[in-house]
């Protein structure tokens, strides 16, 4: 089994031609990740990231998103300053005062904002313009068919999870169990934790099995995220073949069998 990943670098597997497949959208990632700059940057809007420092992971969710906003607005990505950074290093730069601005996730998210960042650019803005995007739980395709209950279970716990959250929202305080036990693994502070889950989308099982996520073949939500994103990436040199079908890094029938 792999680990998560967003569906930037899901799609830079399946295009490389690694045996994956998407079992389980963990987290539509909505308004999750956002773009920042620092108020000594003077930058108010996309146009002013030119020769700017913009740090980012690289190939990750955050990336694209960025990348893609920038063509969007017309602004060539060679313009800007783009710098590959692990979180936990553009935490360490933005206190530095080594960049400009900054895409990302939390639980550094929460951090640069509290260090009086500015959001510019949210996720769920890209998604209006074209670019979803979304953190799945993948698998290597033969693993999980040598290995379906398994999967299954698994993906039907998950499903359990989610349907807690989703019933239990206003349970999940800053002092609650659940909030401690998540800031402890992500290594974020227990009062960011309630707003960051609150800026994702976590799907159903009936609704991961739809058309809208994982169901339909090649007119599957995420399947068609996929491609469009594939696309993108090859503009963008990031990869250099785009899958014809990319329904067979999709399988619904694991959220099917957790409804």
């Amino acid at each position: 089994m792999y680990p998560s990943a967003g569906s930037s670098p899901t799609t830079a597997a399946a295009a490389q031609g690694l045996d994956i497949e998407i079992v389980w959208i963990l987290g539509d990632i909505n308004n999750a990740e956002q773009l920042v700059v620092t108020a000594k940057s003077g930058v108010k809007d996309l146009a002013g990231l030119k020769g700017k420092k913009v740090a980012t992971p690289l190939a990750s969710t955050s990336h694209y998103q960025l990348l893609f906003a920038l063509k969007n607005a017309g602004i060539p990505a060679k313009d800007v300053q783009i710098l590959n950074m692990r979180p936990p290093e553009i935490a360490a730069a933005w206190e530095r005062g080594d960049i400009d601005a900054a895409f990302i996730w939390d639980p550094v998210l929460s951090k640069i904002k509290a260090g009086g960042g500015k959001v510019i650019l949210s996720s769920a803005d890209v998604a209006k313009l074209g670019a979803p995007t979304f953190d799945a739980l993948i698998v290597n395709k033969g693993w999980a068919e040598n290995n379906r209950d398994f999967v299954t279970a698994l993906v039907r716990e998950l499903a359990r999870a989610d349907a807690y959250y989703r019933a239990n929202r206003a349970a999940f305080t800053n002092d609650s169990a659940q909030v401690r036990a998540i800031a402890r693994i992500v290594g974020a502070a227990p009062a960011d934790v309630p707003a960051a889950l609150a800026s994702y989308g976590f799907p159903n099982a009936e609704e991961q099995a739809s058309r809208t996520w994982l169901g339909g073949g090649k007119d599957s939500g995420a399947a068609k995220a996929l491609a469009s994103t594939a696309v993108f990436l090859k503009e963008q040199g990031r990869i250099t073949e785009v899958p014809e079908d990319f329904s067979r890094f999709v399988d619904p029938n694991y959220a099917a069998a957790a409804r």
